[in-house]
């Protein structure tokens, strides 16, 4: 172990989630892999970016040792690491339905948090998802734009970290609300303990879509305003909280999810239990088909839920999420939307009397 690791050897000293960023207000980020060119970076940096969302591949590459080296070369590079993924514990199907496995599932993920916090990185996001992310297809929207697409009537297919989940039953019969429940209890219990030494905050991803259920499997936690209240209370710790994927809240419907997405804002902000927010519009909210769009081409006023966040207090990261395709490749697309979602600070700073 280097010198510098072992001295990160001791947990870092417990934060407030959004203490850690750079300064106070609504912060900016986006995903990023390991392996970047100088000219990547120096596009982020032109884009105002102050947080990256770091994809890591690789069953060896999670190690607190290597967590350390990525989190010294970003910031060698001006950027601070905000969230480090690590698909391999994320929407465990193992876990959410207790599968074969489930234990050394949840022993990997607690090392992860272990991991995170050994080397002073204080978020991770968690999804609870069995059966994976279902679409069903993309659709075109103003001049051509490619965005994914889900129609309920047509689901036949969840993924998930390179595995196929095929309807209509994907892991060979219908499971119950009591036992997604009893799984989630099961795991969140022994992650609060190891999470609040570690100084690591989670963050709850809705599912995405949060249909009542797919493949077989329901999905009823992580799919409403009422499922995060009890999952948060079976939780009962300031480490365990939300992050809040406005397109999948969106995809919900104020109706289906029991809450607008400005009212789940102001629930959740006056708790303290947003830790991250996934900034994304969709066309149309369930049970009608949706698509997702850009930030000002879809159903909701994307104003308004920064208004909202503004009004909160929230200090945490929010990052473009699923940008649609546009003509001139990836970097088109994150730019058109950074560049609206710095605007919509700017104005609801503006509204609010100041940053």
């Amino acid at each position: 172990m280097t010198q510098k690791a072992d001295q990160t050897a001791q947990y870092p000293l417990k934060v407030i989630p959004g203490y850690f960023a750079s300064k106070p207000g609504i912060q900016i980020g986006t995903y990023l892999g390991t392996e970047v060119s100088d000219e990547e970076i120096q596009f982020l940096h032109q884009l105002g970016i102050e947080w990256i969302m770091l994809i890591v591949e690789g069953e060896k590459a999670h190690t607190a040792e290597n967590y350390i080296r990525l989190r010294e070369k970003f910031e060698s590079k001006g950027l601070k690491i905000y969230r480090l993924a690590n698909h391999r514990v994320h929407n465990m199907e193992r876990v959410t339905l207790n599968l074969p496995g489930r234990d050394e599932k949840v022993a990997e993920f607690l090392q992860f948090i272990r991991n995170l916090g050994k080397a002073g990185i204080h978020y991770s996001t968690y999804g609870h998802m069995g059966n994976g992310i279902w679409s069903t297809g993309q659709a075109l929207m103003r001049g051509g734009i490619v965005g994914r697409a889900f129609d309920v009537s047509k689901a036949e297919r969840g993924d998930w970290n390179g595995k196929v989940f095929q309807g209509p039953l994907t892991h060979g019969r219908v499971y119950s609300e009591e036992e997604i429940w009893d799984n989630y209890t099961y795991f969140i219990k022994q992650v609060v303990p190891v999470a609040e030494e570690a100084g690591v905050y989670i963050g709850i991803h809705p599912d995405d879509p949060p249909a009542p259920m797919l493949g077989g499997v329901p999905r009823p936690i992580f799919s409403s305003l009422s499922g995060f209240k009890r999952a948060l209370e079976i939780a009962n710790s300031p480490n365990i909280g939300v992050c809040l994927c406005v397109g999948c809240w969106l995809e919900g419907g104020a109706k289906n999810m029991g809450a607008d997405v400005v009212e789940t804002i102001r629930y959740f902000g006056a708790q303290k239990k947003l830790f991250k927010v996934h900034f994304r519009n969709v066309s149309q909210p369930m049970p009608e088909p949706w698509t997702e769009t850009l930030l000002d081409d879809g159903y909701m006023d994307m104003h308004r839920v920064m208004q909202a966040l503004r009004e909160v207090g929230y200090d945490g990261a929010i990052i473009p999420d699923h940008v649609p395709g546009m003509i001139g490749g990836g970097r088109v697309g994150l730019a058109y939307s950074i560049g609206y979602m710095r605007a919509l600070v700017q104005a609801a700073n503006n509204e609010f009397g100041g940053a």
